[in-house]
């Protein structure tokens, strides 16, 4: 095989990957259809039949940024929701439909829905502290102790 038709195997192989886990998240999640679409920015021409098709790995998310950025986020949150309640793999589904307290009793499904991108931003900084940490730009700042003059 070639080196272009491996890295396209490649590529494929891991879009593949992203769409399967994708796909199990929002379905652990009990998502309708219009709420994929919009969580994923895709246009309303995809219907159910395509994302029956993306859970049968018959097709993969497109090749997008925005897409592929917005997957990211979404697997973030699920594993930040892992290790959140690593006992209850079922309290993800419940914790992004409940309304929070932090949230002004909206639940984290409604931010990232209304919020698009910066939703999800604003959910994953709630649930993990390190992506908070690394957004506010405090990686980039040591301590340094006053000098004794």
């Amino acid at each position: 095989m070639s080196e272009d038709k491996q890295a396209a195997h490649d590529k494929r192989e891991a879009l593949m990957q992203i769409t399967q886990a994708v796909m199990r998240l929002m379905d652990a999640w009990e998502l309708d259809t219009r709420q994929m679409q919009a969580l994923l920015t895709l246009p309303p021409t995809v219907r159910a039949r395509a994302f029956q098709k993306f859970r049968d790995g018959k097709e993969v998310l497109p090749d997008e940024t925005e897409v592929l950025r917005r997957a990211g986020y979404l697997l973030r949150i699920a594993d930040a929701l892992r290790t959140t309640y690593p006992r209850n793999p079922r309290m993800s589904g419940r914790w992004i439909k409940q309304g929070h307290r932090r949230f002004g009793r909206r639940s984290p499904l409604s931010i990232i829905l209304e919020g698009g991108e910066g939703g999800m931003i604003a959910v994953l900084s709630e649930l993990d502290c390190t992506f908070s940490w690394d957004l506010t730009g405090s990686k980039g700042i040591s301590y340094r102790p006053a000098e004794n003059s």
